[in-house]
């Protein structure tokens, strides 16, 4: 009687299930959905304002030969070469200690007092504002060495950089199921085997991707480098000389009334842009993959 009972069940709540939905249900969805894309777009006004305001006055100012040129000469190649190396600075600096604390934090030591402390400094961290990190990083840095430089940019923006890599790589680890972390000790794996080869190669594209959208808010950052790197008109001279930046280059000349140098500072905007969209690009990618 019980087997002969539950497939009409069972058809009962199939049709219950894909009956359509009552008029009131429906024109709530609708409306829902009308007020989240309206609200959406009312967002992204403001976004596409100014990509079009920067576009429109930036791209008529675009040669070639201001990629090979430096500020002084109405170019940014030294602006653009000073970003790249006061980020890869950065990311040298940043990125190992970030990796390996945010692997510790979620791998090796997820209870104990000392993890606690890591974990409320890292958050204070990403709430400091940048000015600050750059005041921080003028003290520690540029008073020691008496001089701006390169390096002193880079440690400003890995100070930035460094709690990002690791709230993200450890929320990374935290998403790989415990399942394969068991497998990995059932097939005589030792913990730091199950780590470094299972579970860290599991979350790389997770990981890559905070990584990478450290990498493009620090080449953003202005603030810090007016405190650390300053400005140099011409190439610089070396890593504990003052380097140019892109952002700091769009504050710089922002006010010049030279209107080859303001024609330059919405050329240089576009530029600055483009990197980080490419570096929110390979970030999307790489998370795609994931998927």
């Amino acid at each position: 009687m019980e087997n002969y009972q539950q497939p009409e069940i069972d058809k009962l709540l199939a049709a219950e299930l894909y009956s359509p939905l009552p008029s009131s249900r429906l024109l709530f969805t609708y409306c829902m959905n009308f007020i989240a894309f309206a609200f959406a777009a009312l967002a992204l006004i403001p976004l596409f304002s100014i990509l079009w305001e920067i576009m429109k006055r930036g791209i008529g100012g675009i040669k070639t030969e201001m990629f090979v040129k430096s500020v002084i000469d109405n170019g940014f190649g030294n602006a653009i070469l000073g970003t790249i190396t006061v980020v890869a600075i950065a990311s040298l600096l940043s990125i190992p200690i970030g990796l390996f604390t945010g692997i510790f934090l979620a791998e090796f030591a997820q209870t104990n007092s000392l993890t606690r402390f890591v974990r409320f400094i890292t958050s204070i961290l990403t709430g400091v504002p940048s000015i600050v990190v750059g005041i921080f990083a003028y003290g520690v840095i540029v008073l020691s060495t008496k001089s701006f430089s390169a390096i002193a940019g880079g440690f400003a923006l890995a100070t930035i950089m460094l709690p990002i890599i690791v709230l993200t790589t450890e929320e990374a680890l935290k998403l790989i199921p415990i399942e394969q972390r068991l497998a990995s000790a059932a097939l005589g794996g030792t913990r730091f085997q199950t780590t470094f080869r299972v579970v860290v190669t599991a979350a790389i594209p997770t990981i890559t991707t905070g990584v990478l959208l450290a990498v493009a808010r620090a080449a953003g950052e202005t603030a810090p480098l007016i405190f650390t790197a300053l400005f140099s008109l011409d190439w610089s001279a070396g890593l504990l000389t003052p380097t140019a930046s892109l952002p700091v280059l769009i504050f710089n000349l922002y006010n010049d009334p030279d209107p080859e140098r303001s024609q330059l500072v919405w050329t240089t905007s576009i530029i600055l842009l483009g990197l980080v969209l490419c570096v929110s690009l390979i970030s999307r990618l790489v998370t795609s993959k994931k998927k």
